[in-house]
């Protein structure tokens, strides 16, 4: 006859069944993308890192990694930033990076966007600037409505869209 296990067995399986957190190879995992993530920063041109909006230490740290000429100490110092990193939200550096990757998801919605947003402009014209304006308030409405009617009078004509460019890249400056 098999006997039963009694109610101290039982319940320190329940305990090991318990949650205990990320394991140690996720939390590598996790440095080394925060690693990555510092080092793509690290390699931007300083045209482009000005558009992160980043801590004053992670922006020091980045500066700092650059002018580093030694292998072994830019290995280091990304193992800084990453440390910086794991401290802040970073949802927002992740996301601008996925707009400035022309693979990612984030970058080919954001710009069929801009051409629902251009085509609108050009089709509904006051309408729509109006409410571009709305969501962009560093709009300029006269540059937004001579770019409309050049781009008009260049499809009714069906000349190259060269105004519907213009005011793409327009879009573009002001959503970024």
């Amino acid at each position: 006859m098999t006997e039963l296990p009694d109610q101290s067995e039982l319940s320190g399986d329940a305990e090991q069944q318990q949650y205990d957190g990320p394991s140690k190879s996720q939390l590598k995992r996790d440095s080394q993308a925060l690693q990555d993530m510092g080092k793509q920063l690290m390699d931007m041109p300083s045209g482009q890192l000005e558009k992160f909006s980043l801590p004053e230490p992670l922006e020091e740290a980045i500066h700092e990694a650059r002018r580093l000429k030694s292998r072994e100490a830019k290995r280091r110092h990304l193992q800084y930033i990453g440390k910086l990193m794991r401290t802040l939200d970073i949802s927002t550096i992740q996301e601008t990076l996925d707009r400035m990757d022309h693979q990612s998801q984030t970058y080919r919605q954001h710009f069929a966007q801009l051409e629902q947003w251009r085509d609108r402009i050009i089709n509904e014209g006051h309408s729509a600037i109006e409410d571009f304006i709305e969501l962009h308030q560093a709009s300029d409405r006269q540059q937004l409505r001579n770019l409309q009617r050049q781009a008009s009078r260049e499809m009714e004509q069906k000349k190259p869209p060269a105004a519907a460019r213009k005011l793409f890249a327009y879009l573009r400056e002001l959503s970024e």
